[in-house]
């Protein structure tokens, strides 16, 4: 299915800068809201009112286009709220068939997501006291049935955590069916309270450090003993590894661990296995650089921090070395473009990207364009770079080192800044008369012309392609989803993706082979 993206009738807007933008149809809108969807408010944009949106725009699309995008947003964006907030709103609106059962089974793919559907649900619906998950939809309960099947003690045990609502809560209010005589037992032991604890590592040191020791040099040999027993048993997952290398550094393991850790940061198949934000390395990279760059560290892990005395400072460029080459490991199957295709790729900087990514997150929005136009530059052969703000500035940096580019653009930021000047990209080459066959934005799509000169990007880029290069494509990489765009997407070769996931690369691929941005979504299987 194609998408006509743009209103037949009046597609002029005005943005939040107050810049003429054009509006796109709903179904296009309401995939880049998705994609980059936080449960923070943004620079323009509160979370009550993208919300608000968010439901019009649902009510608009076909239930069937909202239940693939759910799907796509958690299984290929790897996102997790968002995907809940649109089955609880496609369950309002849509009745008669199994679509709602389907998409829930298909968003729910941790056990704690269960519990956290039913505390979406009560939200969104406005539940409360004695009619909190009273009248749950059929269908719903019907897909969560069939979740609950999906998983075993250790699932269970992992995310039986103790929030407003309970897994044992949520059985009884699903009735799943059991598929057999063990399952049966299961579901009996989260009603008792009686699910085995699990092995992992947030149990592992909790326990320990409710643990009275004779000194702190017991103490720290205690932690350094089960660090390395951890990175031993494997049993520490890639996340908690990643998210954990200065705990892990400042624990004083030995060499050989040293080595174990890096060994299974920088492995490929690991890397593709775990699934993360590209960001997710800058994080620990600048952590290990600074531990302070990325604010205090949260929970469990501060409080680990803190009982630790040991150091192993000068591995840290180990550790750098390893994050490196998963974020290259990362970005191998990303198809770039050959020697004889020239690219440009342009970073906002602007005072708008300044938002972090989440409540509780240091790395801003900011970061994660420059990440993922890192990653694209190491791909591409016949590449130049750069970022606007007030001003226009091509940087030159390595293909091969992506997370210390990154760093080299955050140090230099401040050198064109804050206003979002994004037509100066175009005038450049355009008064240079620079054939370029792609040009890639990353952006949140705010553009405007702080000079009051009266220059827009879209009469920039008609003339572009009329004077220097007829054939050149413009790729906007929507990173906030504020619904309108600068330029009229799909006409004069001018495209849009969105999403914070380096899976952004797939619907390039998908664009340069004649598709839309919406087919993937289009041909997930429900």
């Amino acid at each position: 299915m194609k998408f006509n993206l743009l209103s037949k009738t009046k597609n002029q807007t005005a943005n939040h800068e107050g810049a003429k933008a054009f509006v796109m149809m709903p179904e296009m809108e309401l995939y880049s809201t998705v994609v980059t969807w936080s449960l923070n408010d943004s620079f323009y944009e509160k979370f009550e009112m993208r919300i608000e949106r968010l439901r019009v725009l649902i009510a608009q699309c076909e239930p069937l286009f909202v239940g693939k995008l759910a799907i796509y947003a958690r299984t290929k964006m790897y996102m997790r709220s968002v995907p809940l907030v649109l089955v609880t709103e496609l369950a309002k609106l849509h009745s008669g068939d199994n679509l709602v059962a389907r998409v829930t089974d298909g968003v729910i793919g941790r056990a704690d997501e269960i519990t956290e559907l039913l505390a979406c649900y009560e939200l969104l619906n406005e539940r409360k006291g004695t009619k909190r998950l009273n009248r749950l939809s059929k269908q719903l309960q019907k897909g969560l049935s069939t979740a609950f099947n999906r998983f075993d003690e250790y699932q269970f045990g992992k995310y039986n955590r103790d929030g407003a609502i309970k897994l044992r809560d949520a059985l009884f209010l699903v009735h799943p069916k059991a598929k057999d005589e063990l399952q049966q037992l299961l579901f009996n032991k989260i009603v008792t309270g009686d699910l085995q604890t699990p092995y992992t590592w947030e149990t592992e040191l909790s326990a320990l450090g409710q643990m009275n020791f004779d000194s702190e040099e017991a103490k720290a040999m205690a932690f350094r003993t089960k660090w390395e027993e951890l990175i031993d048993s494997g049993k520490l997952g890639y996340m908690a590894l990643l998210r954990n290398l200065h705990n892990i550094q400042k624990a004083g393991i030995s060499y050989e661990h040293f080595e174990k850790v890096c060994a299974r940061l920088s492995d490929a198949a690991e890397v593709a296995r775990a699934k993360q934000f590209p960001f997710r390395y800058l994080a620990a990279y600048r952590e290990l650089i600074d531990p302070s760059a990325t604010g205090p560290v949260q929970g469990l892990v501060k409080k680990l921090a803190a009982l630790v005395q040991g150091s192993n400072k000068g591995y840290t460029g180990d550790l750098l070395d390893a994050l490196e080459k998963a974020v290259q490991a990362s970005a191998a199957n990303i198809k770039g473009f050959d020697h004889e295709t020239s690219a440009l790729i342009a970073c906002d900087v602007s005072g708008s990207m300044q938002t972090p990514v989440s409540a509780k997150s240091k790395l801003l929005l900011y970061d994660v364009g420059l990440m993922l136009a890192m990653l694209l530059h190491s791909r591409c052969k016949n590449v130049e770079v750069g970022m606007f703000g007030d001003t226009w500035k091509t940087i030159t940096v390595p293909r091969s080192n992506i997370l210390g580019n990154v760093q080299e653009f955050y140090r230099r930021e401040g050198e064109v800044g804050y206003a979002t000047n994004g037509y100066l990209v175009i005038k450049d080459i355009l008064s240079r008369r620079v054939r370029m066959d792609k040009v890639m934005l990353f952006t949140d799509g705010q553009l405007w012309d702080s000079s009051a000169s009266g220059s827009q990007i879209q009469a920039l880029w008609l003339r572009y392609k009329a004077e220097v290069s007829p054939a050149a494509k413009l790729y906007l990489f929507d990173l906030q989803g504020y619904g309108q765009a600068p330029l009229q997407v799909l006409r004069n070769d001018v495209y849009l993706i969105a999403g914070w996931s380096d899976k952004v690369f797939e619907v390039l691929a998908a664009l340069e082979n004649g598709e839309s941005a919406l087919d993937a979504i289009n041909k997930i299987e429900l």
